[in-house]
């Protein structure tokens, strides 16, 4: 259950980071509660993924999951640029994430 707690922790990451962009700066009341909510869940989730696994797994994947996430989806809906740099440094990341996941003793 802890990776399933963990990639639903990620992907709350993404909506709350999507959900910070929208509010402008906490000044529009519904992204502004959905991105409270959001880091809510998703930091309550990551602390149950974190009874079991290591500190330093969890967190990365958490957070990897969230900058690659937040990456596609500034993409994909908010028109930011695409470039072979940033699709290599995604690529970076993934690939820590999945040398993280396999090395992960949980």
């Amino acid at each position: 259950m802890a990776w399933i707690y963990l990639f639903i922790a990620g992907v709350l990451e993404i909506v709350w980071a999507f959900a910070m962009k929208q509010s402008h700066g906490f000044s529009r009341l519904v992204p502004s509660l959905i991105t409270l909510g959001a880091m809510v869940a998703s930091f309550g989730l990551l602390s149950l993924a974190m009874r079991s696994l290591p500190l330093g797994t969890a967190y990365m994947i958490w957070t990897g999951i969230g900058a690659l996430g937040a990456f596609a989806v500034g993409v994909a809906f908010l028109g930011e640029g695409l470039s072979v740099a940033r699709l290599i440094a995604a690529g970076l990341i993934l690939a820590g994430l999945v040398l993280m996941k396999l090395s992960a003793q949980a």
